[in-house]
């Protein structure tokens, strides 16, 4: 007989999850967490039973953590605990699995209000944090214990680095990274590559075969300022410091006037940057603008030119056909003078823009994307125009007479 015992029904927080999903990279971490479970469990046998050097044959036979259900709500994966028995008495081991969930929830609990991690997990077993929420980004939060409200276990970026830190053993830690840079350094022998990452440090990454065409373009193209945007699990020290990458998930090729890497180039500028005059953009303020052009200004639209105004602001401006536009955005009151000027017609548009307002961005993406129709259209007819009258041209040198002359 298999007993189904309610056991784990963590939520996730944050706005990736606000449409009742999980991405499929934090199912890894669900995985782990069953090996922790298990390895948990059989510490805590050990501490009963002190006279045994390892835990009896079969001790996690009959036992299985499943995932069962996503429940109603900010997406919430239901764990139950399945546990075989012979129908009068649960196995032996199922009260070391639930008190294995009660200590790794107290430490991830005690982690989130600064408490003694020692108390709940010896350091051996808090390595397993380095897999469990490394996915987890800025503002997200897998809470393991929604119902209790006193002791929530609420796992972040934070709390997680707190629990690996906790261990005198931990030398580095991996989180999942996204960074963009030049590659000067391919070496097909050993199957790495150089990763020079803007603003930052030099640091080596494993190369898989998948991604070998595009590093030896990026390679290819350094001299010339070819620069690629990596996704993977970053290798840091104790002190937060890059060491490397453990294992690179996607690598691509960016446009030159990719607005995040353009806003990276922003970050390295100094008070002063403009003959002695001119303030350095806030690192606060670029990472806001960042975050709007990545969640409202469309992948199709032609990227802007990005450059730095004297007060501390970015300028953005798009050349489409016969249209100037500019876009001075004042990162600390969150505003924006928007100007579009027709040089044929000499049309002018001026508009100041709240853009904390997501609507201010849906008009930016909107006028851009009716001026880019309107600029493709003219230049298809004036390519096409050109193309017939190369063609007449050309037909009428091999004949004469359709110039309109008399035979």
């Amino acid at each position: 007989m298999i007993d189904r015992i309610p056991f784990l029904s963590p939520r996730m927080e944050g706005e990736r999850f606000d449409e009742h999903a999980i991405p499929l990279e934090l199912l890894k971490d669900l995985a782990v967490l069953e090996e922790m479970v298990i390895e948990v469990a059989k510490w805590r046998y050990l501490q009963d039973h002190e006279d045994r050097k390892r835990t009896p044959r079969g001790f996690t036979d009959g036992i299985a953590l499943k995932l069962t259900a996503v429940e109603p709500g900010s997406a919430i994966p239901r764990i139950d605990l399945f546990a075989q028995s012979d129908g009068f008495f649960p196995p032996g081991s199922q009260v070391y699995f639930e008190q294995g969930r009660e200590h790794i929830l107290g430490a991830i609990d005690a982690a989130n209000r600064d408490g003694r991690i020692s108390d709940y997990l010896p350091e051996s077993l808090l390595g397993y944090f380095d897999r469990i929420g490394r996915s987890l980004r800025e503002g997200e939060a897998i809470i393991f214990d929604a119902r209790n409200a006193t002791r929530p276990a609420r796992l972040t970026r934070s709390s997680r680095r707190k629990l690996l830190l906790a261990s005198s053993q931990t030398r580095e830690l991996t989180e999942e990274v996204t960074l963009r840079g030049t590659i000067p350094e391919a070496d097909q022998d050993r199957m790495t590559f150089d990763l020079q990452v803007t603003n930052g440090p030099r640091v080596t990454s494993p190369l898989a075969l998948q991604h070998l065409p595009t590093v030896l373009e990026a390679f290819n193209g350094f001299q010339k300022g070819t620069r690629v945007q990596v996704r993977g699990i970053g290798r840091f020290n104790r002190n937060e410091r890059l060491q490397g990458l453990a294992e690179v998930e996607h690598i691509g090729i960016l446009d030159a006037n990719d607005v995040a890497a353009r806003l990276d180039d922003l970050r390295g500028l100094k008070n002063g940057w403009l003959d002695g005059r001119g303030f350095a953009p806030s690192p606060q303020g670029l990472d806001w603008l960042a975050r709007c052009f990545g969640s409202h200004y469309p992948d199709l639209l032609p990227p802007p030119y990005l450059y730095p105004t004297a007060e501390g602001g970015v300028q953005a401006e798009w050349s489409l056909g016969t249209h100037e536009i500019s876009l001075e955005i004042d990162m600390d009151r969150r505003a924006g003078e928007w100007h579009s000027l027709d040089t044929e017609t000499q049309v002018d548009d001026w508009k100041e823009l709240d853009l904390a307002q997501p609507g201010a961005w849906a008009m930016i993406a909107e006028d851009i994307e009716r001026i880019r129709v309107v600029a493709d259209e003219a230049a298809a007819r004036a390519s096409a125009a050109a193309l017939i009258a190369e063609e007449f041209a050309e037909e009428n040198e091999r004949q004469p007479g359709l110039a309109g002359e008399r035979p």
